[in-house]
């Protein structure tokens, strides 16, 4: 009798170890051994309510076992929850984890902290395995078949970890060693199935019964000789990582590019954006940073970086060779918009929030946003690079660091001239940085009404424009960018940070965000540089052989579509992408034809409400800034319409030329000759009407908070003057399906 009872202990208690060992497995890319507890928890539970249940129907189980299920789950979430310091209660964290479990799973950062969201999926796969097995192996008692959930969990769980860990050959000897463990000792002998047949049937029977043996052994020993050999020459090669194929959290244009927000934020000094507090108190100012923009494409610099959801404790960088000392700061949001979280470099540890991290930049958003009286805590390693090193450091060069050695086609030839004549008398990498950081510092003026433009044709206006005319002179965004470029030209990585300066403990205003150059040296790390000039020098002139013949102003750079400010709408559709005209066969029976033009009209009224809808929510909701936006994609949505998809690389000016141009090209081929000079006073009316809504929309985007509800009332009249004159010149048959036509509220803003 005890042997029967250890016997018929030995499935489930196999099953289990089976289950919980995939937790294991699994549980190399988290941090802790809460995931083990959690997942081997479910399997004990799963397999555990299916044997006390064994008597009963087997419909009853799977609801008893269920219900066990969400228990447990919940106490899981709650724990997690309690562990990671989550803050909301706990109805909210379970939504949140149970509408994001599996992306943020395969986008958290390595270590994956054990949160309700990472650890919900396996809890819950595990409970269902050990369901389904025990039913299958217990209950059915085919052995082998109730291991294929398991099994097939295992598998899952392999492929997730991927070449993220080291190879689970341990564990999966292991696995298989249970399985048979469990085939083995369940296997009890029954009467003989040919006892009791006429001696010829009875040899027939075992004939068979050897003859199926010894295919089954002969498929298994040729499927090991033809796989086998496919399988080991696989074992060295590194495994598919799932993870490439999920998206990582994306941030919005300016978080992508916040360097274009220093000229508006000069223009309100006083803004408060941010409260800090340092411990240990910092001796003199501290520097805090935003956002590294490491790659540039000749128009505008971004930040390029992979965010992967983190936990509490972020992965440590490579040590350098520089002091390390660790700040701890409490922050605490105040007009700060946007996903990018500030801290000092370089975060080791995140309380009050969760973030996601970018490893190689050493920047943090959040993916929900920014919103006032949000306070976290960051705990940083900040590192003092060893300046004896300097002087000699080499800068590295390859493959590993051409992202911040990129120069982009289309460099003006001053700007190649400047740099070439910067190097020649500075050989040592340390000395053309200190070369190219006198030079901007003693020749250029730092203002606060600078225009923001970083591109081409805004540098070489920054460093050979005449003074009288606007040259010479910008934000700390012209200074980092031409110092990032002209190190480049040199041979030097570089890369543009955005941050601000904290004097102590208090407020961070807006007068406090500025932006600086850094250089990459070997061995030392990456070493800022300030090339503003100092308080109260006056520039020197720039030298004749680096002054270009005939220099012109370039416009101002509009940051790209924003959801609240839209300068140009991506490209998605073309002019061919129109809606379909809804025309239907000649109906064979005259009530199915009249069903199909009853659904055409109300199809068609649903478009024409929709559409309605939309212009009067861009029009008339929001604060003037968002009006104004909107007035803007009212107008490129026009010209989207008429076939002329405008691209994200042209500024709002060029849009409203552009725009002129469309509603001419129009107007030509509709008009006659005897109107045609009144069409021409009207497109030249409209093309200054849409530089106006351009201006609008600068001021919005540059000088947030200035805009007034006049202003807002006179962009969207202007947006609907152009819209309705350049429905005008189209022809008949389009105008008649310019509002049915559903593609403005399916393009993405």
């Amino acid at each position: 009798m005890p042997g029967r009872v250890l016997r018929a202990a030995v499935v489930p208690t196999t099953l289990v170890a089976a289950i919980g060992l995939t937790g294991v497995v699994l549980n190399r890319v988290y941090a802790g051994d809460l995931l083990t507890r959690l997942v081997c928890g479910a399997a004990l539970g799963a397999v555990l309510v299916s044997v006390a249940a064994r008597r009963l129907p087997s419909w009853l189980v799977a609801p008893l076992s269920v219900t066990a299920m969400l228990g447990w789950t919940g106490w899981s979430v709650r724990l997690a929850a309690t562990r990671a310091d989550l803050p909301g209660g706990f109805l909210d964290v379970a939504a949140d984890a149970a509408g994001n479990a599996v992306p943020r799973l395969l986008t958290a950062m390595i270590p994956v902290e054990p949160a309700p969201d990472t650890v919900l999926v396996p809890v819950v796969a595990a409970w269902l395995a050990g369901l389904a097995g025990a039913e299958v192996a217990i209950r059915a008692g085919r052995v082998l078949l109730g291991f294929l959930p398991a099994t097939a969990l295992y598998v899952a769980v392999v492929y997730v970890v991927g070449p993220n860990a080291a190879p689970a050959v341990g564990a999966s000897v292991v696995f298989a060693g249970l399985i048979a463990v469990a085939l083995a000792t369940a296997r009890t002998p029954g009467p003989d199935p040919a006892a009791g047949l006429a001696p010829a049937l009875r040899a027939a029977v075992r004939l068979r019964a050897a003859t199926v043996s010894a295919a089954g052994v002969a498929l298994v020993v040729a499927a090991a000789a033809l796989l086998g050999p496919a399988l080991a020459g696989r074992v060295d090669e590194r495994p598919v990582d799932p993870r490439r194929y999920v998206p990582p959290p994306r941030v919005e244009s300016l978080d992508e590019n916040p360097l274009i927000r220093i000229s508006g934020w000069a223009l309100e000094p006083q803004r408060k954006l941010l409260d800090v507090s340092t411990r240990p108190p910092a001796d003199g100012p501290t520097t805090i940073r935003l956002a590294v923009l490491s790659d540039y494409d000749g128009v505008t610099w971004r930040v390029g970086a992979t965010y992967r959801t983190a936990g509490r404790v972020l992965p440590a960088g490579e040590p350098g060779t520089g002091t390390v000392d660790t700040v701890r700061q409490e922050i605490t949001v105040a007009g700060l918009t946007g996903r990018l979280l500030p801290a000092v470099a370089t975060p080791r540890a995140v309380d009050g929030a969760r973030v996601a991290y970018d490893p190689q930049s050493g920047t943090l958003i959040r993916p929900e946003g920014l919103v006032p009286g949000l306070t976290y805590t960051v705990t940083s390693a900040r590192e003092r690079p060893d300046a004896n090193l300097l002087g000699t450091a080499d800068v590295p060069a390859g493959a590993q660091v051409a992202r911040v050695l990129r120069v982009p086609d289309g460099v003006p030839e001053p700007l190649r001239r400047l740099a070439t004549q910067l190097a020649e008398e500075n050989g040592a990498p340390y000395a053309r940085a200190a070369a190219v950081e006198q030079f901007l510092a003693e020749h250029y003026r730092l203002v606060a009404d600078a225009p923001s433009g970083h591109a081409y044709p805004n540098l070489e206006f920054f460093l050979f424009g005449p003074r009288n005319g606007g040259g010479q002179r910008g934000t700390s965004e012209q200074f980092a960018a031409a110092f990032a470029v002209l190190g480049r030209l040199t041979g030097l990585p570089t890369r543009v940070v955005v941050g601000f300066t904290a004097r102590g403990d208090g407020p961070v205003r807006a007068a406090d965000a500025y932006a600086w150059p850094e250089v990459l040296f070997t061995g030392v790390g990456w070493v800022p540089f300030d090339p503003l000039p100092r308080p109260d020098s006056a520039p020197r002139p720039v030298e004749e052989d680096f002054r270009p013949a005939a220099p012109s102003p370039p416009p101002s750079e509009v940051p790209e579509p924003t959801p609240a400010l839209s300068t140009t709408p991506p490209a998605v559709a073309g002019p061919g992408h129109a809606a379909p005209e809804h025309a239907g066969p000649v109906p064979v029976w005259l009530g199915a034809g009249a069903v199909g033009l009853l659904l055409v009209g109300v199809t068609l009224g649903v478009l024409v409400g929709c559409r309605r809808a939309q212009t009067r929510a861009r029009l008339a909701r929001g604060d003037p800034a968002t009006r104004v936006g909107g007035a803007w994609r009212h107008a490129t949505d026009a010209l989207r319409l008429s076939g002329r998809p405008v691209g994200g690389q042209l500024s709002a000016t060029e849009v409203a030329e552009l725009a002129g141009r469309a509603l001419a090209e129009d107007s030509g081929r509709t008009g006659q000759d005897s109107v045609r000079t009144g069409q021409d006073s009207g497109r030249t009316g409209q093309e200054a009407a849409l530089t106006e809504l351009a201006g609008l929309l600068n001021q919005a985007a540059f000088a947030p908070g200035t805009l007034t509800d006049a202003q807002a009332d006179r962009a969207r009249s202007l947006a609907e003057g152009y819209a309705t004159a350049l429905r005008a010149a189209r022809p008949r048959w389009r105008r008649l399906l310019w509002s049915v036509r559903p593609g403005p509220l399916r393009w993405p803003r």
